[in-house]
């Protein structure tokens, strides 16, 4: 068994060369064993629209029910209906198949015990689990749950309230986005225009991956062609969404969440947003400036989550399109559930989407910078830049290092699930952002090559 699969947030692998029959058939055991121990004994189960998806929930299966775990099967959903069930179903966990947005040969399992996934050191004690054969032996059931999106259908049109109709564009990349969200849009009165909403393993489009600016190109070209109202692009398992206005232009993660959070700042004055060290200065400052408290956390959905229950907050979010709502919702990251949240914010507007940020200061700044650095010498290296930093500048270290300047920022810090560290710079003009990027660069180098410590 290829240990790498045992990632930081979930279990992921090639399906050729790391997910054989008796891996997959395991991993069920082990999930069965880790509830047994914790007394608990139902579990959900979900599952995506990749080709080996239906054959790895056989297996699966199999494993639950031999470690006595009474399974209920929801079928092929998209994520959020899974952690849906969580709050809305007898279970005490369970298990979601979903390669989210990477390439069609690559799959995985999303694990989940009470109402949250499990992370970090949890999903190396199942990898141990398995090692060590410690599977528990009993005889549990199975049974189909096949109410789950109606019963979401039904929670949006209790907690929703859309008062006006738009022309919307879905992008669901072939994902399992499309067939829940269209139905119900166009039954609450919208109008939309389908782009890949048809469900395919393959991809054969483009990945489903809404935060890679060229697999946003056909909405954004259909949404001037069609002089729709909005666009929204979902990956491969509709936890992360992507927005587009209707001057074609991508809203992305950071800026998503200042309209969420004004929006719920008009009802909950000195509400808490918590948001990632990749974010614009511009969502920290405009949440104080609306009277609401921001709060910059590490990178990693399993991470938001778990500092919003801590904080309190109302709202949570990343550059990557993961928005979760703990305001009217459950606080889980349900890319279906934002696409109404904005619809009804728009409602309230005669403005057009483009205009929401108008009024936000001009910045410059570059995508993620992905730079290959090997897992054994990432943190190391950060930790180095870190330290060289802390007597030069004002930095934020939560999570590597955020380098802050009167007229800019740079962020260097190392990704918790490949062999590479991640970049962004931010600037208030393009010289400031060149400024910042180039000495962070260079002095990342002189790190990394030993010239500086």
């Amino acid at each position: 068994m290829n240990k790498v699969i045992f990632r930081e947030y979930d279990i992921r692998g090639d399906v050729e060369q790391d997910l054989a029959d008796p891996v997959v058939r395991d991993i069920g055991r082990a999930f069965a064993a880790y509830m047994a121990e914790r007394g608990k004994k139902k579990a959900s189960l979900g599952r995506d629209c990749r080709l080996s998806s239906e054959h790895f929930r056989n297996l699966v299966v199999e494993g639950m029910i031999e470690g006595g775990l009474s399974v209920v099967d929801l079928g092929l959903v998209p994520t959020p209906l899974f952690y849906y069930s969580l709050f809305t179903l007898d279970v005490q966990g369970g298990i979601m198949i979903t390669g989210s947005h990477n390439p069609p040969s690559m799959n995985g399992f999303k694990v989940a015990f009470g109402k949250s996934t499990i992370f970090g050191d949890e999903i190396q004690y199942l990898r141990k689990l398995i090692e060590e054969k410690r599977f528990n032996r009993g005889k549990g059931a199975y049974s189909e749950y096949n109410d789950i999106v109606k019963d979401y259908y039904s929670f949006l049109r209790s907690n929703i309230n859309l008062k006006k109709s738009f022309n919307i564009v879905v992008d669901a990349g072939n994902g399992t986005g499309g067939v829940v969200a269209v139905p119900i849009l166009r039954e609450m009165g919208q109008h939309v225009t389908e782009l890949f909403c048809e469900m395919d393993g393959r991809f054969p489009n483009h990945f489903p991956d809404p935060t890679v600016e060229k697999n946003m190109e056909t909405l954004r070209r259909t949404i001037l062609e069609q002089k729709a109202d909005i666009g929204i692009g979902y990956d491969g398992d509709s936890d992360r969404i992507g927005v587009v206005d209707d001057k074609g232009n991508i809203i992305w993660g950071d800026y998503l969440m200042i309209i969420f959070a004004r929006d719920i700042l008009k009802t909950h004055r000195g509400a808490t947003f918590v948001s990632e060290v990749k974010c614009s200065k511009n969502l920290f400052d405009d949440v104080k400036k609306h009277g609401g408290i921001p709060v910059m956390w590490k990178a990693g959905h399993s991470l938001i989550k778990q500092k919003m229950k801590e904080t309190g907050a109302l709202l949570g979010g990343e550059m990557s399109g993961h928005i979760f709502f703990a305001d009217k919702f459950f606080g889980f990251d349900d890319a279906i559930y934002s696409t109404f949240r904005i619809l009804e914010i728009m409602g309230k507007d005669d403005r057009p989407l483009s205009d929401y940020l108008l009024d936000i200061p001009k910045t410059y700044s570059t995508p993620e910078i992905r730079i290959d650095c090997p897992d054994t010498v990432k943190f190391d290296v950060v930790n180095k830049l870190t330290n060289y930093y802390r007597n030069k500048f004002n930095i934020i270290d939560i999570d590597g290092v955020r380098i802050l300047l009167d007229d800019g920022w740079g962020l260097v810090r190392p990704s918790n699930t490949q062999p590479i560290l991640v970049l962004r710079f931010e600037g208030q003009s393009k010289e400031a952002l060149e400024k910042i990027q180039s000495m962070v660069m260079e002095d990342l180098e002189g790190v990394m090559k030993g010239q500086l410590q």
